[in-house]
């Protein structure tokens, strides 16, 4: 499916659940008190990696990766800081896997010998044309959104068959979000015609949905700045 919807938080607990049967899972949240103590202190310098509420956004990604591709082709990570995707997918033995994110400490993001970090604006990174297989983004579009900008940067760097892969927030009639801002950025929770004007927008990039889309809401399960919403999840193929 091209289009899915969070519909209630017992999907994002079932996630949580699988990603951990897969041993897929690397939420920090789980760490021990020690852990925790330690972090605080300074002895353990690692990002805190992971967000129970990512939990489906995270394994609908992953699932559909393990599907489409094997395990040797290039994916990147936009927006990667503290995002479990990259080490979720180190731990599944994905080997070529590259992070890109303007936050100056991703050196403290799991995995450094493994995996390639580079500080950078995704919208417009040093990467050659046609890297990637799959680039990934978990709940990072939505803030300080810039469809073109963001398309034009994406479809250059996937190769012919390649997919972007992105989760964000979502209701599906329009929620105002005026004068809210996160990380010093506007916030978007796309609609489903905000959804349908970026796919309309993707065309023009070659980028296109990859089977069936449903956009209907259930639950609101997401709570943040005030307003009630849930997830969205999509897929796009480059075809040209």
């Amino acid at each position: 499916m091209s289009m899915q919807v969070l519909k209630n938080y017992l999907q994002i607990s079932s996630s949580r659940n699988e990603l951990d049967k897969k041993g897929a899972s690397f939420l920090d949240a789980a760490d021990s008190r020690w852990v925790t103590f330690l972090r605080r202190i300074g002895l353990i310098r690692r990002v805190r990696v992971g967000d129970m509420v990512k939990s489906w956004d995270v394994l609908t990604t992953i699932s559909f990766i393990e599907k489409e591709l094997e395990k040797d082709q290039p994916i990147l990570d936009i927006g990667c800081f503290a995002s479990e995707v990259l080490a979720s997918l180190h731990k599944l033995g994905y080997k070529n896997l590259t992070g890109a994110d303007l936050n100056p400490t991703l050196s403290q993001m799991p995995y450094q010998k493994y995996i390639q970090y580079e500080i950078t604006d995704f919208m417009k990174t040093p990467f050659a044309d046609k890297s990637f297989n799959a680039i990934t983004s978990i709940s990072v579009i939505e803030h300080g959104f810039n469809g073109q900008a963001l398309l034009k940067e994406m479809s250059r760097l996937l190769q012919p068959g390649g997919y972007f892969i992105a989760s964000f927030d979502y209701w599906q009639e329009k929620i105002d979000t005026t004068g809210i801002k996160f990380f010093d950025m506007d916030w978007l929770i796309f609609s489903k015609q905000d959804v349908l004007d970026f796919i309309a927008q993707a065309a023009e990039y070659g980028l296109r949905p990859v089977g069936e889309m449903n956009f209907e809401c259930q639950d609101a399960p997401i709570e943040c700045g005030g307003k009630k919403y849930t997830f969205g999840w999509l897929v796009l193929k480059k075809t040209s």
